[in-house]
């Protein structure tokens, strides 16, 4: 506690240090203007750099959805997962042992041996695993979702999209601001600070710091206390050096921490056993344990008993390097990721002794991509660069039977495993390399063809151990192989946990094995202005996901999954009507991916990994930005986005089985019935989402305030299903999501009040079998994932800056 103490008071006391260091600078310029939104009567372009150079996102010929750093505060978006009620056709959850995101119904489910599907890049550096999902965001310029196959210029395994985010850099002139908000009825408070400043004429600095902390809104009833609850620290220091005008060097240090306590998960159902006639419930109350579940409802309500935590640690060095010759630019991106996580999961979702689990990760990366930018031309221009990474990755846990568990007195036959362990250590280290390139080929001053390909080799070296031990340290993996031979036999039948040496050996198994694998991933777009407001444009490009190892399968069969392809076709219209003060922007597309990489619940305690052999996505997307109003009555502007998803298996014979379906399937590993899912629709796959947003700007004169902004989001999202086994009890209804936000504004700060989820929705974001439920007892018991409930805060930003 008291180095958390020392944490908070440092990064409180360098927001301090950065402010008065701000407020100290004697200003030698002259003050400028500050052009007032009134005055402007058109739409502000939006540059991106999603094609690998500063462009207009209106001329740019993919479907993307674009946030500025002034969206991301006004909406409260503060990490990725408040991104999805603002972009459609994106979502994203965390689940009880991975984290999530999903474009247009594509994405990677519960498993470390998995990357991302959806690739997210910082600052131009790949963070493709699951646990860097949950990292907190801090002083971005903007982010960019990128939707399809980005094979080309973002390449690593981003077959269904890639979000792109962009630091916010070092300034030669002084700026330095803080911004700090607080939600009373959760006890969430957030403080970012950041000073920016030229050091000397040629070396400018940029530092940035957040601070969070959060009670929690889910009420744990047996321990009578809220979760989860949340102490997140980010700390930046971004250098940038300018030699001369055609050098520049940007150095980036970053430091996270984000903990947590407790779970935002509940029990939501209890089925009870079709032979006994009980549930869940009833089954913990008979064997000493009435407040294991004392309700099952969708209420922000939960009880669990064991103490749950995860401890994330993240550190990041990334130099990047321009310099032009001819007009050409060549840019080194080199940098170094490193994570570190332990949890502890009460991860049978009730309060009473039944099992729990132990986490540990470690995770180091290096990469390094040089790339070549060609000058802008009116006949042919072009990128191109070679890529590099390697990493490696080490994932250990640890499922413990407590002496006093429950199962043992469900079934005396399980009693030698009471006070044992089954530990888990899987390791995996790639290596890729990879060269790309785009030419544009500029037919005439209105038609344009884009080609490009990307040739990758990856080489992956995995390993899977699992071993029954004695339960006598808290060291994950720890403990001696345990004596007694028929442990690892009911370890089998209880846990579907496969022993590979013998059904009396307690080594579990031992798997090790390499995958070697290459991909040519080409691209064709043509682009053609019908004038310079209206563009449209036509794509066929591929995509490709390396293959891997299952981190997380109990059994042998699964050990092993292969890679996935995807095929895709693309029509847009991108247009900026009315003076430009009207965009409608056009996207319809048909992806055809196979070998869909899919993890589901193995329906005991473990999750399997295949491959759906044919998938099928296809959909329409419309967005645009309106400026309905700019008089002397104020400025509004309204952001509008609608996306329709068609998402099917077309063959996916080998599925995972729900809760008391009736197999009908492939026969899996270990002779296993298996499900057949084809035809039916993925997880996260709403046929609509939509979002609009209005954003009313006026100038007044009241209390020394200059400014009145007022700004009201809506989110929708039809039926969809939140079940990995797409459980039909799961197919949640749509909901409606209200955020809204009033400010006051003067020169150098502001004052606003906002809620979120006005309209108080229970949204449910990811439902499972509660494990060893339905094995071990029979009964049909869920537990589920909810978000928060309508909260309201108040916000105060001062700005420093000159």
């Amino acid at each position: 506690m008291k180095n958390m103490r020392n944490k908070r008071f440092f990064a409180l006391s360098a927001c301090a240090l950065a402010i008065s260091t701000a407020s100290a600078q004697p200003n030698n310029e002259n003050e400028h203007d500050k052009t007032s939104p009134l005055e402007v009567l058109h739409l502000e372009v939006i540059h991106v750099t999603a094609q690998k150079r500063s462009a207009d996102a209106q001329k740019t010929p993919i479907s993307l959805n674009v946030l500025s750093s002034a969206d991301l505060k006004e909406k409260g978006i503060e990490k990725i997962d408040d991104l999805q009620y603002s972009v459609p056709n994106l979502h994203m959850t965390e689940t009880g042992i991975s984290t999530q995101i999903y474009i247009r119904g594509i994405g990677t489910g519960n498993n470390q041996g998995f990357e991302q599907s959806v690739g997210q890049y910082i600052d131009g550096v790949h963070y493709g695993r699951q646990q860097l999902l949950r990292m907190p965001f801090l002083d971005l310029e903007r982010v960019e979702v990128l939707k399809g196959p980005q094979s080309i210029l973002f390449g690593k395994n981003s077959v269904a999209g890639a979000l792109n985010l962009s630091s916010a850099r070092p300034t030669q002139d002084l700026n330095a601001s803080i911004d700090v908000s607080y939600q009373p009825e959760f006890g969430a408070s957030e403080i970012n600070s950041m000073v920016s400043a030229g050091l000397t004429d040629t070396l400018s600095a940029r530092v940035a710091l957040r601070d969070y902390q959060e009670d929690g809104y889910i009420n744990n009833s047996f321990k009578n206390n809220d979760e989860t609850t949340r102490d997140e620290q980010a700390y930046r220091l971004s250098l940038l050096w300018e030699p001369t005008d055609s050098t520049n060097f940007l150095l980036k240090l970053e430091h996270d921490e984000f903990k947590s306590d407790g779970r935002q998960i509940e029990i939501i159902r209890d089925d009870p056993n079709m032979s006994t006639g009980l549930a869940f419930n009833q089954y913990l109350g008979l064997f000493g344990h009435p407040g294991g579940i004392t309700e099952s409802e969708l209420n922000f309500e939960r009880q669990a008993d064991n103490d749950e935590f995860s401890h994330n640690e993240l550190d990041n060095i990334t130099l990047t390097a321009n310099t032009m010759f001819d007009d050409y630019t060549l840019t080194s991106i080199s940098s170094l990721v490193s994570y570190e996580f332990t949890e502890e999961c009460d991860c049978d979702y009730v309060a009473a002794p039944v099992f729990n689990v132990d986490i540990n990760e470690e995770y180091e990366q290096f990469s390094q991509e040089l790339r070549i930018v060609s000058p802008l031309s009116d006949t042919f221009d072009w990128i191109g660069g070679l890529y590099f990474q390697r990493s490696e990755n080490e994932f250990d846990d640890r499922i413990k039977i407590p002496a006093n568990s429950i199962l043992p007195l469900a079934n005396p036959s399980l009693a030698p495993i009471a006070n044992t362990s089954a530990g888990r250590n899987y390791t995996l280290e790639s290596t890729m390399w990879s060269v790309f390139f785009q030419g544009n080929f500029h037919v005439s001053d209105d038609l344009t063809v884009t080609a490009g390909a990307r040739y990758t080799t990856e080489k992956k070296d995995g390993h899977r151990e699992m071993n029954i031990r004695e339960l006598n340290n808290n060291i994950i993996g720890g403990g001696d192989i345990i004596a007694d031979p028929t442990a690892a036999t009911l370890y089998n039948l209880a846990f579907a946990i496969q022993n590979e040496q013998s059904p009396l050996s307690p080594e579990g198994h031992n798997l090790t094995n390499s995958r070697d694998e290459s991909s040519f991933t080409p691209l064709l777009n043509v682009q053609y202005k019908f004038n310079r407001d209206v563009m449209t444009y036509i794509s066929a490009t591929t995509g490709f996901k390396a293959g891997g190892f299952d981190a997380r399968a109990n059994n042998i069969g699964s050990w092993e999954f292969e890679e996935e392809e995807a095929t895709s076709y693309e029509y847009g219209i991108k247009s900026s009507l009315l003076e430009h003060t009207l965009e409608v922007n056009l996207a319809v597309y048909r992806t055809e991916y196979d070998n869909l990489q899919i993890s589901q619940f193995d329906g005991t305690l473990g999750f399997n990994v295949g491959n759906a052999k044919e998938t099928l996505v296809q959909g329409l997307e419309v967005d645009g930005r309106w400026l309905a109003l700019d008089s002397d009555a104020g400025t509004l502007t309204i952001n509008y986005a609608l996306a329709y998803l068609d998402h099917e298996f077309k063959d996916f014979k080998n599925g995972n089985c729900y809760n008391r379906q009736v197999p009908d399937g492939d026969i899996g590993p270990g002779g296993v019935q298996l499900c057949d899912f084809t035809g039916k629709s993925g997880q996260y796959t709403p046929k609509f989402t939509t979002t609009i947003g209005f954003d009313y700007f006026k100038a007044i004169s009241f209390l020394g305030f200059e400014y009145f902004r007022a700004n009201l989001g809506l989110y929708h999202a039809s039926e969809q299903n939140v079940h990995p086994n797409l459980d039909p009890l799961y197919d949640i209804d749509a909901y409606i999501k209200v955020d809204a936000r009033i400010a006051l504004e003067a020169e150098n700060w502001s004052i606003a009040l906002f809620g979120r989820n006005l309209t108080d929705e229970k949204v449910l974001t990811y439902a499972g079998n509660a494990p060893l439920s339905g094995s071990s007892f029979g009964t049909n018991t869920f537990y589920g994932f909810v978000d928060r409930p309508a909260t309201f805060g108040l916000q105060v930003q001062y700005d420093f800056s000159d």
